[in-house]
């Protein structure tokens, strides 16, 4: 059950856009667990000066094709399901989309079942309710 947020220049195409989705999500599914289809994301295109970023923190030469990927996901994954999250991302990226592994920055933040209500205001998976989809 993870939300994504996706930041970047603008400048992106669409077909772009979407090859960094997929590469995203797909990275998702194939070390995290996550089901296809739950797919929440936002992608969000910034001008050079609402886009701000050291070009060598940790020794890392980053450019101006730097995405940030903010992934709030729940509970329970390790450090080594983590690692692996990174690594398939940052390769998905670089085959699919062309991005260079060091331009790419996750980040990951957990939260527990009951800080997701997936609509009907209604916390799914904390109270085992499947109004409106079968909670995973």
């Amino acid at each position: 059950m993870p939300f994504v947020r996706i930041d970047l220049r603008r400048g992106r195409t669409e077909e772009e856009l979407q090859a960094v989705s997929r590469a995203v999500h797909r990275a998702l599914t194939e070390t995290a667990g996550v089901p296809e289809d739950d797919y929440f994301q936002v992608i969000t295109q910034h001008e050079a000066g609402e886009f701000r970023y050291d070009p060598g923190y940790l020794g890392i030469s980053r450019t101006d094709s730097l995405i940030f990927i903010a992934i709030t996901m729940g509970r329970g994954r390790g450090a080594e399901t983590k690692r692996a999250l990174y690594a398939r991302t940052a390769q998905l990226l670089e085959e699919s989309a062309g991005v260079r592994p060091e331009d790419v920055m996750i980040i990951v933040t957990e939260n527990t079942l009951e800080d997701w209500s997936f609509g009907q205001g209604i916390a799914q998976h904390a109270r085992g309710d499947r109004t409106g989809g079968e909670a995973r």
